[in-house]
């Protein structure tokens, strides 16, 4: 058993270390606060995990007979172990394609949108046509301000295309523009949480409001906008309603508040 032990620890120990490799770097990177929320990110997780560091190991302490030839028992491990690899690599796959590029205000929401959500032909048109804002494998999420065109054949075709179930503009980059310019629109689209029009928040205005209280905000102030993404509970962010800055996320499906760091939205 003791032998079995040991193998079974240095498994856990080395899964342990590749898992935390890997999720860190997309943690770091990409899915802070409100990002792995938004993305739904605990979806892959748990199943990473299972694998990685609690299945792998448990099937080493299953096979590593000390009466097996080395040959046998790297054998079998070797399977275990590439198996491991093949779900951390389908895992981290997946999470990379789903990582988080922007937060886009567009018309009266900020919406996260995922590198899955861009087809390769509107990141080309934004390679040529926009270059700032166009997303390269290596960007970092950007706060952008995602405005509808002012000619109104394109603003029509596009609103039509969302309408249909295609692209919307929040996943047309060479439309995006510098956050900073969108602030007076997003200033006016402020609204208390009672106002906000949602289905999800109909039965959680309540503790809503006292999550605002708590952080330090009058119950009816008009400082709240819509934050959607792939989570089935959108968030309300809480802004300074003087410097535009985001105070807090208020979750809907959960009764307490979770805030990150501090975000400047007046240069993210």
């Amino acid at each position: 058993m003791k032998f079995r032990l040991k193998l079974a620890g240095l498994h856990l120990l080395s899964s342990l270390g590749a898992l935390t490799l890997v999720l860190g770097v997309l943690y770091l990177g990409w899915y802070r606060w409100p990002g792995w929320y938004l993305t739904n990110a605990l979806r892959v997780v748990p199943i990473l995990v299972l694998v990685d560091v609690a299945l792998g190991p448990l099937l080493t302490l299953l096979v590593a007979n000390p009466r097996k030839s080395r040959r046998e028992l790297t054998r079998d491990i070797g399977i275990i172990v590439a198996v491991q690899l093949v779900a951390l690599g389908f895992g981290a796959s997946t999470l990379w394609r789903g990582r988080p590029l922007y937060y886009a205000f567009s018309e009266d929401r900020l919406q996260l949108v995922q590198a899955s959500d861009l087809d390769p032909r509107e990141i080309g048109l934004a390679r040529t046509q926009n270059p700032q804002f166009a997303p390269y494998w290596y960007s970092r999420p950007r706060w952008v301000w995602a405005p509808l065109p002012a000619d109104p054949a394109l603003r029509e075709q596009i609103i039509d295309s969302a309408v249909g179930g295609g692209d919307d503009v929040i996943q047309m980059p060479r439309y995006f523009q510098a956050w900073d310019k969108g602030l007076p629109q997003l200033g006016a689209h402020l609204r208390t949480v009672d106002k906000q029009s949602e289905d999800w928040f109909f039965r959680k205005k309540p503790a809503l409001k006292q999550q605002l209280q708590r952080k330090g905000f009058a119950p009816d102030a008009p400082v709240t906008l819509l934050m959607t993404g792939q989570a089935e509970a959108p968030l309300l962010a809480v802004f300074d309603p003087d410097k535009l800055q985001i105070r807090a996320y208020l979750r809907a499906d959960f009764p307490i508040p979770v805030t990150g760091k501090k975000h400047s939205l007046k240069r993210p």
